[in-house]
């Protein structure tokens, strides 16, 4: 199965956690770009990086939810 196939398969909820997690990654990816560099706007940087971190974490989480209790809902029909 190509990865399109896999990919239509997949419900809106697990698609939108994949989305997510992906987004996180990149996020977490950025700020280790930011501590890595030496700037003298590094401190505003950090904290927009945390920031960012901060909210894509809480789509995740909020993500993840909605995925168990779509799955909740679809093992008691």
């Amino acid at each position: 199965m190509n990865q399109q196939a896999a990919a239509s398969q997949k419900s809106r909820a697990e698609q939108e956690t994949e989305n997510e997690a992906n987004r996180l990654r990149e996020q977490v990816k950025a700020a280790l770009a930011v501590v890595a560099q030496r700037s003298p706007d590094e401190a505003d940087a950090l904290q927009t990086a945390a920031d960012r971190i901060e909210r894509a974490a809480r789509d995740l989480a909020d993500a993840l939810r909605e995925l168990a209790q779509q799955r909740r809902a679809s093992d008691e029909s």
